[in-house]
C-alpha cells in the first residue's frame, strides 16, 4: 500500500511542477511562495479547527489532526524551516531553467536520501533496487550534457546551483519526514508545518520583497497559484501516508515521487515547447527503467 501511495503522490507532484513553472513565468518568486503557503495553510486549516472544537466529528478518521504540545510542535517548526529553504532555492531556479532540465534535477535528490537512509535509518537494498538507483545517478550525468546543448553550464550557472541546493535541502527533509512519521501522526505534522510556514514567510516579505517590489520583476496573479497548493497539499498527503507505514523504505518512497518527472518532462514537451527533448528522453527513459526496477524490488 505505502509503494502505491508514493506512485499517487508522484504523479500529484508532477502536476504541482507544471503549475509552478507556470506562475512563475514573468512572476515575482516570493509573494508566488507566499501565496502558496497561506492557500495550502487555509485547506488544512478547517481540520485542525474541528480537531480541536469538535473532535468527534472526524472521530478516529486520517483527517483528524491531534492536539500536541510544545514538544511535538518544536519538531513541526524545524520541519517548516527545511522545506521552506528548499522552495526558496527551487522557486528561483525552477523560473530559469527549462522545466526539462529542473525535473531530471530534482529526481536525482532520492540518491542523497539513499545515502541517508543506509546510514541513519539501517535501510538496505536488493539488487533491483541497486539498479534502479544506479540509472538514476547516470541519468543525471547525461542531464548534464543535454544542459550544456542550450547553453546551461552546470558549473557556472547559479540557476543550477540554486536547484542542486533545494534538492539538498529536500534529501534533508525526507529523512526527517522519516524520523517524524515514526513518533507523529501524519496530520498534524502536514497541517502544522504548513501553518508556520505563513509565519516564517511574512518577515521575509517585508524584508526582502516589498522594499524592492518596484526594482524587480512585478507580481500578477495568476490561477495556477491556488492549484499549487492543491496538488502539492495532496501529493504530500499521500507522502506521509505512505511513510507512516512500519514497513515503508524512505530510500524507495523518495525514488518513487521523483518518477514525478514524468509528468513535468511531458508538459515541458507539450505546453512549454522546451528544446533539446531528443536527449533530454533518454535521461527520462533512464528514469522509467529505474523506477521498474525500483517496484520490482519492492514487490
Amino acid at each position: 500500500m505505502w509503494l502505491f501511495l508514493a506512485f499517487c503522490s508522484a504523479v500529484l507532484l508532477g502536476f504541482y511542477d507544471v503549475f509552478k513553472k507556470q506562475s512563475l513565468k514573468d512572476n515575482a518568486v516570493l509573494p508566488v511562495l507566499f501565496l502558496n503557503t497561506i492557500f495550502s495553510s487555509l485547506i488544512f486549516l478547517p481540520f485542525i479547527l474541528v480537531s480541536a472544537f469538535a473532535p468527534h466529528i472526524l472521530g478516529d478518521t486520517i483527517f483528524n489532526v491531534p492536539v500536541a504540545g510544545w514538544e511535538t510542535h518544536k519538531y513541526i517548526i524545524i520541519k517548516s524551516f527545511i522545506v521552506l529553504s528548499s522552495w526558496i532555492f527551487g522557486y528561483f531556479g525552477m523560473k530559469h531553467l527549462p522545466l526539462t532540465i529542473v525535473g531530471p534535477i530534482n529526481a536525482t535528490r532520492p540518491v542523497m536520501v539513499l545515502v541517508g537512509a543506509l546510514l541513519i535509518f539501517g535501510e538496505r537494498l536488493n539488487l533491483y533496487q541497486w539498479i534502479g538507483v544506479t540509472l538514476a545517478i547516470i541519468s543525471f550525468f547525461m542531464l548534464s550534457r543535454s544542459g550544456k546543448k542550450e547553453g546551461i553550464d552546470f558549473k557556472h550557472n547559479k540557476w543550477i546551483f540554486f536547484i542542486v541546493m533545494a534538492a539538498i535541502m529536500g534529501a534533508i527533509s525526507g529523512l526527517y519526514d522519516k524520523y517524524l512519521m515514526k513518533q507523529l501522526n501524519p496530520m498534524l505534522v502536514q497541517s502544522w508545518y504548513n501553518v508556520y510556514q505563513v509565519f516564517i514567510m511574512c518577515p521575509i516579505i517585508l524584508l526582502l520583497w516589498l522594499p524592492k517590489r518596484k526594482t524587480t520583476t512585478p507580481f500578477r496573479w495568476d490561477w495556477t497559484i491556488i492549484l499549487i497548493s492543491i496538488f502539492l497539499s495532496a501529493a504530500d498527503f499521500a507522502y506521509f501516508y505512505a511513510l507512516s507505514y512500519d514497513d515503508s523504505m524512505i530510500s524507495i518512497v523518495s525514488m518513487v515521487r521523483r518518477s514525478s518527472v514524468i509528468v513535468s518532462f511531458l508538459f515541458g514537451a507539450l505546453v512549454f515547447r522546451e528544446k533539446n527533448l531528443k536527449s533530454k528522453a533518454i535521461d527520462l527513459l533512464l528514469v522509467l527503467i529505474g523506477m521498474i526496477f525500483l517496484y520490482l524490488g519492492t514487490k
